[in-house]
């Protein structure tokens, strides 16, 4: 891993991926938005929902805030496909030294490379968050 990630912020999406009911990858969205752009943030999460939606090949889908559940926690998302509330993705949006950084967890049967690339040419920075036939996490961020 290199040393200009952020060992915690990695460590912990690792824990997110790890092996559970169904095989999980991420993708780390890195922005320079603060604690005070909760509108921003809103409608990036909007439009990451949409190309995350676009790659998972599920269908429509809608962002559940989990307020009514004590299992959410402030500022954790799920995508849900509309027919169906199937799980397509989760968020954390995470302030880490100012700004917002938004952990993303998917199934990893999506492909991985085209879903970065995507995120990546509309102009976001990203890393790239898989486990390895080991269960050890590799990461890959651009900027």
């Amino acid at each position: 891993m290199s040393d200009v990630l952020d060992h915690d912020l990695y460590q912990r999406t690792k824990a997110l991926l790890e092996p559970g009911d169904i095989d999980l990858a991420g993708a780390i969205v890195h922005t320079d938005l603060t604690g005070q752009e909760d509108l921003e943030m809103h409608e990036l999460t909007v439009e990451l929902n949409e190309v995350i939606a676009d790659h998972a090949g599920k269908g429509e889908t809608y962002i559940y805030a989990g307020n009514d559940d004590a299992d959410f926690s402030s500022n954790q998302f799920q995508g849900l496909t509309v027919d169906g509330e199937e799980f397509v993705w989760e968020c954390q949006q995470l302030l880490r030294e100012g700004t917002f950084d938004i952990v993303f967890y998917y199934e990893a049967d999506l492909d991985q490379e085209a879903l970065v690339a995507a995120l990546r040419d509309r102009g976001y920075d990203v890393t790239s968050v898989v486990l390895d036939e080991n269960d050890d996490m590799t990461a890959e961020r651009s900027n």
